[in-house]
């Protein structure tokens, strides 16, 4: 399938949806620490409910080492600075779609890395905020999902 990183996540609820959301596409989760939370705290388990143990997360103390495990994969940078829409790339199996966290998106020294055609945003009104990172990457994961024909699903 495909995957889903949460560079530095920081709201539990959040991480527990898309854990959630992960189970149900199967999609693999990676989380990059530091993590704004403890993996059992309260909130994370109840918006995850009983899906913790259907969906597959890896946690990676580091940047550096979640790039490490994702060598020979094609990362997609989600940003408000990208430079095309999430709908326009065409996404292949092991594709990896990278969310920074969600009070300051990715930062610059991880985004600049990344050429333009791997910096994709979700098109909202110009005078719009952000949106929810759990609504991000499910409307993300579940474009990459239809491109690969809803692979698993009933």
């Amino acid at each position: 399938m495909f995957h889903i990183a949460l560079y530095e996540p920081v709201m539990p609820q959040n991480t527990g949806a898309i854990i959630r959301l992960a189970a149900n596409c199967g999609a693999d989760l990676h989380l990059i620490e530091p993590l704004g939370f403890s993996m059992d705290e309260k909130s994370l388990r109840r918006a995850s409910l009983d899906y913790r143990d259907l969906a597959n997360v890896t946690i990676h103390p580091s940047y550096d080492a979640f790039l490490e495990a994702m060598t020979g994969k094609r990362i997609f940078a989600l940003t408000t600075k990208g430079s095309r829409p999430h709908t326009e790339p065409t996404y292949l199996q092991d594709d990896v779609l990278l969310f920074g966290p969600e009070t300051r998106g990715l930062p610059d020294e991880v985004r600049s890395v990344f050429e333009p055609d791997c910096r994709i945003r979700i098109p909202m009104k110009p005078e719009a905020r952000s949106l929810n990172l759990a609504n991000a990457v499910s409307i993300c994961a579940y474009e990459t999902w239809r491109q690969l024909g809803f692979d698993g699903a009933l």
